[in-house]
């Protein structure tokens, strides 16, 4: 019996041990943002005001944080409607039935400069909330990494891109790199 109480008891506290602890005001740190939304951000992250309506947030290894197609910087960005209005392929106006890719061109895979971004294919969608009040429409999209030759490309990798837009604020949160911690600092921002 007392084998049997001690076993219910350590398995109690690997239980508990493997949920990860909520966020302190110690670890982390407020952006603010356009129209009052305040995200609860890691401390150890870094804020990037690249241009008006552009802002990067690095969560990792960054080389080079300044554009939006710079290839191997961990992070993800929140946009603002300047940034929204040339959000298409051809730098027309962003929607949410359609990848934001700001380009009229190939870029870099996200995570190897030496493959080139291929074909968006639509993997999930939904209403997703953004703080008390507010629900984003939510896309994930699977695109491919290509290795381009003279005749040919193979896909070699593929990666996320996960968009919140929230077209009453003209918010729009794009992440490549499937951040972790980023659904739930989504779901519990502030707006004030």
């Amino acid at each position: 019996m007392l084998k049997k109480s001690l076993l219910s008891v350590a398995c109690g506290l690997a239980l508990v041990a493997a949920v990860p602890a909520p966020a302190s005001a110690a670890t982390t740190k407020p952006l603010h943002l356009r129209k009052g939304l305040t995200l609860s951000i890691p401390k150890a992250w870094k804020v990037f005001r690249v241009s008006k309506d552009w802002t990067r947030v690095v969560t990792g290894r960054c080389p080079k944080p300044t554009g939006f197609r710079d290839s191997g910087c961990r992070s993800f960005w929140v946009l603002g409607p300047e940034a929204i209005k040339v959000g298409h392929e051809g730098f027309s106006p962003y929607e949410p039935s359609r990848p934001f890719y700001p380009a009229s061109d190939v870029s870099p895979c996200v995570y190897d400069k030496n493959l080139w971004t291929g074909e968006f294919k639509l993997a999930a969608k939904g209403l997703r909330q953004v703080g008390p009040g507010h629900k984003a429409n939510y896309r994930e999209w699977k695109a491919a990494c290509l290795k381009v030759g003279q005749t040919n490309s193979t896909v070699k990798g593929h990666f996320y891109q996960r968009e919140w837009f929230l077209p009453a604020s003209k918010i729009l949160v794009v992440d490549q790199w499937r951040t972790p911690a980023l659904p739930a600092i989504l779901k519990n921002a502030a707006w004030n």
